[in-house]
């Protein structure tokens, strides 16, 4: 049996990461068993679509590098994808069940007639455990709706179907719906797919994944600096126990060591401080070279790629995301603002001294670190006081990169011009 399995996002909005977090795992089932990853459209909901969703589910998928085999914009056998564009086929199938006696008109729409006596069941493959549901609490229910467009559960199927879906791979809120889905396949004679229903994500009260635990969509994510590897590690480690039992993977690494048996059924938590701490540890996994263009092309490509390479070795080890790069490092691209009030009483003799005489060092790190102690030495300055001054006068800020290292990136002109106006001010 060919492993084949789907994503099958709703284009109502930008999908938060919890659609996006099934869409991985489907990705990882498929890699590992050398199957295909499908996207799919269902887009039925012509009510609550929103059409600029659509490009931003390919750029979802496409920056996190999940590539899917068959989609509505690559064509394929099953093409377009789109179920809005599938309308007939689904009346076709509606009217096949009326035809049946398995289905009725109700009010210009057609309802699916249920069978109440006995149960209906299957083997999830989330924990290998059997779900039951008593027939007597599946009411019948809407398939064709009186607009012409198919409801989720007839779509859903009769689709899974014609695309040769292996493994229904998806949140554990649709177990309740998988009744209503096995007796449309039986209705129609057709074979079951394998299901597996992942836990629900929670956020950190314990409470269902929402908005205000910081379930943004991966786009959002990004905006905020996290890199593409660790949000997928993040997500894969939700609901996933690597057999390594490691925590920094790669996406190969994933793809090599998924299976569905790992997989756990206690509902993770969403916790963004793991998130930070793993995009922390990515961007120090990173080469300089690659830091610097993830970093330079986050700030829109404004800044020489030369100048953010060189301060890369003095702030790597203090940023979690690349948001936070412009925080530590904005003053070497961008004169700050100084303020009086900022400066202790002593600052203006700190500079006064540094001027005197710093013109005359030589600009390279060590000869410029003893020169400046000199300076401390000579004049009785507590180190921390004058160094702080001279930070302030050349970042404006009172937390910064090794000063010292600093100035010799910015250079002597720059360095001594900061000085002057700090100390005019």
């Amino acid at each position: 049996m060919e492993i084949r399995v789907r994503t099958a996002p709703s284009p109502t909005g930008i999908p938060h990461i919890g659609n996006t977090w099934s869409a991985l795992f489907n990705f990882l089932f498929a890699r590992k068993n050398k199957g295909k990853f499908i996207l799919r459209l269902e887009d039925t909901d012509r009510e609550r679509l929103v059409p600029e969703s659509v490009a931003k589910i390919y750029e979802t998928l496409h920056w996190l590098g999940l590539d899917y085999d068959e989609g509505p914009d690559i064509g394929g056998s099953f093409a377009p994808y789109i179920q809005s564009e599938r309308k007939e086929i689904y009346r076709q199938y509606a009217d096949e069940l009326v035809k049946k006696g398995i289905a009725y008109e109700d009010n210009g729409a057609i309802r699916f007639k249920t069978n109440k006596e006995g149960k209906t069941g299957w083997v999830d493959l989330a924990g290998n455990k059997t779900i039951e549901f008593d027939n007597s609490t599946q009411e019948d229910f809407v398939i064709l709706k009186s607009d012409g467009f198919p409801t989720y559960h007839l779509a859903n199927v009769v689709d899974d179907h014609l695309m040769k879906i292996s493994h229904v791979i998806r949140g554990g809120e649709w177990i309740s719906s998988v009744p209503k889905h096995i007796m449309l396949y039986q209705a129609f004679g057709w074979e079951l797919p394998q299901f597996v229903h992942l836990p629900l994500l929670l956020g950190v009260d314990k409470s269902k994944l929402s908005k205000r635990h910081g379930a943004k969509s991966v786009l959002e994510f990004r905006q905020e600096g996290y890199l593409r590897e660790a949000l997928l590690n993040f997500m894969a480690l939700l609901g996933w126990s690597p057999p390594s039992g490691r925590e920094i993977l790669t996406l190969e690494e994933m793809i090599n060591e998924f299976d569905l048996k790992d997989i756990n059924l206690a509902s993770p938590v969403f916790d963004v401080k793991k998130l930070e701490w793993l995009n922390g540890e990515w961007i120090r996994k990173l080469t300089i070279e690659n830091l610097q263009l993830r970093i330079w092309e986050y700030l829109d490509k404004k800044y020489p790629q030369e100048l953010i390479e060189k301060t890369i070795p003095l702030v790597r080890e203090r940023i979690k995301k690349l948001s936070d790069y412009m925080n530590l490092a904005g003053f070497f691209f961008e004169e700050p603002k100084i303020e009086k009030g900022q400066f202790g009483n002593l600052a203006l003799g700190h500079l006064k001294e540094a001027l005197k005489v710093m013109e005359e060092s030589e600009w390279q790190l060590d000869k410029l670190q003893d020169f400046l102690l000199k300076i401390v030495e000579k004049n009785k300055f507590k180190t921390g006081d004058f160094f702080m001054s001279l930070r302030l006068a050349l970042t404006g800020q009172r937390v910064t990169p090794p000063i010292v290292e600093s100035m010799v990136i910015l250079g002597k002109e720059k360095t001594l011009a900061r000085i002057n106006r700090a100390v005019n001010l």
